[in-house]
């Protein structure tokens, strides 16, 4: 019987109790899916997982890519993977009928995501990428385009990539140099080097579709100038043949963690041969683009929820089976050792693991849910959940990926020495999780945006919806004695936040943009105990719900008043860390913003 990594009974909790799937469900769009099969769709996810995936995860890492005659070979467990998602219709899941998908909510495309992730991330990286760069082609792509590459995509056969990092560029796109030169017949040949692109070739897939940032020949500086373009590792010929398309591998990085999947140094064009297609309009490339990079980079914080939910399993199990030392009150020596999650040492730690993991799981639906409302809904409403969802997306990253190496790393402390060795999974998901803050904008870039863009954005219209989002919680909240307390905290934390916002937009309305955004990282990781805090309040008060109104009894009953005991935990031991970031805050006194050229070499 494979180990537990994920709790399916957490999973319809919050998209029954607490996200309300089936209110989603009710639009015309998603019609086609019924409330009452959302069990067998998770089931479903398990069982892929538990055949194709977990088994596989320690060998992954032990034998990553490698590089050989020009050649990029991967584990042999993708390709069967592959082939099963494509059979089963899940690359396709989010994407329309029409297009030849599921057109499944993005709230149980999350779910299935995170059981599938959880049992091996190196493995989901593929068809994450695939997925995403399929749903690019799909917003973006002619009818023809469609036709040429979603299904060999939606089939696994074909790999999906997003190849934007170039060497001397790095985080900043406004410095690409690939270039596009316009061809007669309505191609663009394409030349440049692209580095870690993540599943960016390999023996295995048939094609590999990239989805490449590049500037056409004259475009103005800067991201304004920048264009999207399909470009494939082997074009398709007039009569259906596949043709080699000038793209070489030139290395594969060997990295401390997310072995199994390889980061590739890709050239294009060297031979000048390689051709590819505008996919939508010139020079709206990175606008364009950043559709996939926002799904990635809620991909990316679902991501680490998953990880982290993997080692608060694993670290459980060990701590029942591990016995060791005796209850403080009780040091009789003729006693057996008790198992050491009687310690409340590691207690503490499990309750923190869980904390984190179940708080990120749950921020992270709550944006899926906003993706599907703004899908679903029109004028205002529409873009009401389109700014919440924008918003969200850098505290939706950020939040679960720091979290989780703090969760990881108290998994480790609680298997001790063991933890350290690679008999238990706990090492390889400590070095796994440690790219995820690095992914698709770093914890700093995600600061900015928040702080920078999204905070300021239409005059802090979306804040003032966010906190009427939170508002209706900490409302239903209220009505339970035992959770008021924790109503006036989270208000109090609103309050705190909002002054601090205050305080810092004043800069940016000085023009002192460096003073405005010197600790955004701070300021990022203020909001994201917030709305953890917010979503554990969520939790609580549906949780809260059920144990007065349907009595539950036995393993339910335990679950739900885990529920309240995990978010008093909690409010506890991670929300007074906000003082701490507040004083920081609002402090005069900058200390990171460069005075003179030579102040960092002193010794």
């Amino acid at each position: 019987m494979a180990r537990k990594y994920v709790s399916i009974r957490n999973l319809e909790f919050l998209l029954n109790e607490v996200h309300h799937l089936r209110e989603v469900l009710e639009h015309p769009h998603f019609s086609h899916h019924d409330p009452e099969t959302v069990g067998m769709m998770l089931d479903a996810a398990r069982q892929l997982a538990d055949v194709y995936l977990l088994p596989f995860y320690g060998d992954m890492d032990q034998h990553e890519p490698y590089l050989e005659d020009g050649q990029i070979k991967v584990h042999s467990s993708v390709r069967p993977y592959l082939d099963a998602l494509g059979e089963g219709g899940w690359l396709g899941a989010v994407a329309t009928l029409e297009d030849g998908g599921m057109q499944m909510p993005q709230m149980m495309a999350t779910a299935a995501a995170f059981i599938l992730t959880a049992a091996n991330n190196g493995a989901t990286s593929f068809s994450g990428l695939t997925t995403g760069a399929a749903n690019l082609l799909a917003t973006f792509g002619t009818p023809a385009q469609k036709a040429a590459y979603l299904p060999g995509m939606f089939s696994g056969k074909w790999q999906g990539t997003m190849a934007l990092t170039e060497p001397q560029a790095g985080s900043s796109l406004s410095d690409i140099v690939s270039t596009a030169t316009p061809m007669p017949d309505g191609t663009y040949l394409i030349k440049g080097h692209k580095i870690y692109i993540s599943a960016g070739d390999y023996t295995d897939a048939e094609n590999v579709v990239h989805m490449l940032l590049a500037r056409i020949d004259g475009a103005p500086a800067g991201t304004k100038g920048i264009s999207l373009f399909i470009v494939p590792k082997y074009r398709i010929g007039a009569g259906g043949e596949m043709i080699f398309n000038d793209i070489t591998p030139a290395g594969v990085y060997h990295k401390m963690g997310q072995r199994g999947t390889p980061a590739t140094h890709l050239i294009f064009g060297e031979r000048d041969a390689c051709y590819g297609d505008l996919l939508g309009e010139p020079h709206k490339g990175l606008s364009q683009m950043f559709q996939m990079m926002n799904e990635a980079r809620i991909m990316v914080g679902l991501g680490a929820a998953s990880l982290a939910s993997a080692a608060y399993y694993a670290s459980l199990q060990y701590a029942m089976e591990r016995p060791q030392g005796r209850r403080l009150n009780d040091r009789d020596l003729s006693k057996p050792q008790t198992p050491i999650i009687n310690h409340p040492d590691v207690r503490r730690m499990l309750y923190l693991q869980k904390a984190l993991t179940e708080g990120a799981l749950s921020i992270v639906m709550e944006a899926s849910r906003y993706a599907d409302l703004a899908k679903t809904s029109t004028g205002e409403e529409k873009e009401k959940y389109e700014m919440l969802l924008d918003l969200m997306t850098p505290i939706v990253k950020s939040f679960p990926s720091e979290m989780a190496i703090v969760s990881i790393s108290n998994g480790l402390q609680i298997l001790g020495g063991g933890g350290f060795c690679r008999d238990f999974p706990l090492e390889n998901y400590y070095r796994d999780i440690r790219i995820y803050p690095i992914y698709e904008g770093t914890t700093g870039i995600q600061a900015q945006d928040l702080l920078g863009r999204k905070v300021t954005l239409h005059n802090g219209k979306a804040l003032m919806l966010l906190a009427a989002e939170i508002q209706k919680t900490l409302d239903a909240a209220d009505t339970y004695e035992d959770l008021r307390r924790y109503v006036q905290t989270l208000k109090q934390e609103l309050q705190r936040l909002q002054q601090v916002t205050m305080h810092l937009v004043q800069f940016a309305m000085k023009g002192d943009i460096e003073r405005f955004l010197s600790d955004a990282t701070l300021y990022l990781e203020l909001a994201g105990i917030v709305i953890a805090a917010w979503q554990w309040l969520k939790q609580a008060a549906a949780a809260q719900q059920t144990l007065i109104t349907q009595l539950p009894a036995g393993d339910e009953r335990d679950f739900y008043e885990n529920k309240v005991h995990s978010m008093k935990f909690y409010f506890a031991y991670e929300v007074p860390k906000t003082h701490a970031l507040v004083t920081r805050l609002m402090d005069t006194e900058v200390l990171t913003i460069v005075r003179t050229a030579s102040e960092m070499a002193i010794v």
